[in-house]
């Protein structure tokens, strides 16, 4: 299969790769499929909707920054991040995390109920 993206440019990718969220992500419930991105050169994911191929979100591993975040059982936690051109503006939301299937082909977001959590967590700092 071939996606035209505009971060990517155009994708050939088989279609076993595509991620299903049966109930899309807050926001974008119409996107149900998605390809899970890792480009070589950064140290995030992406995650580009098939269904409309110009949006795409940047992932980071929640793992990453809390080794016990809380995860769903065969399930990867990420976590959307908001790009800024000043890296000290780059934050992730820790509230409401995409997790991932990558074996099943399946994700699904959830807002999580604790405020321990933040919507905006800075992901870099001095």
């Amino acid at each position: 299969m071939k996606l035209k993206t505009y971060r990517f440019g155009e994708i050939e990718f088989p279609e076993d790769k595509i991620i299903t969220f049966e109930k899309g992500l807050f926001g974008f419930e119409e996107l149900k499929k998605y390809l899970f991105i890792k480009p070589d050169d950064s140290l995030f994911y992406w995650l580009n909707s098939i269904d409309n191929p110009d949006i795409a979100f940047p992932m980071f591993g929640m793992r990453v920054i809390d080794e016990r975040y809380p995860q769903e059982e065969n399930f990867e936690a990420f976590g959307i991040v908001v790009l800024n051109a000043d890296p000290k503006k780059i934050t992730v939301n820790l509230k409401a995390p995409v997790y991932i299937n990558q074996e099943d082909k399946n994700g699904v977001q959830k807002i999580l109920d604790s405020d321990k959590y933040q919507i905006d967590y800075n992901l870099f700092t001095e």
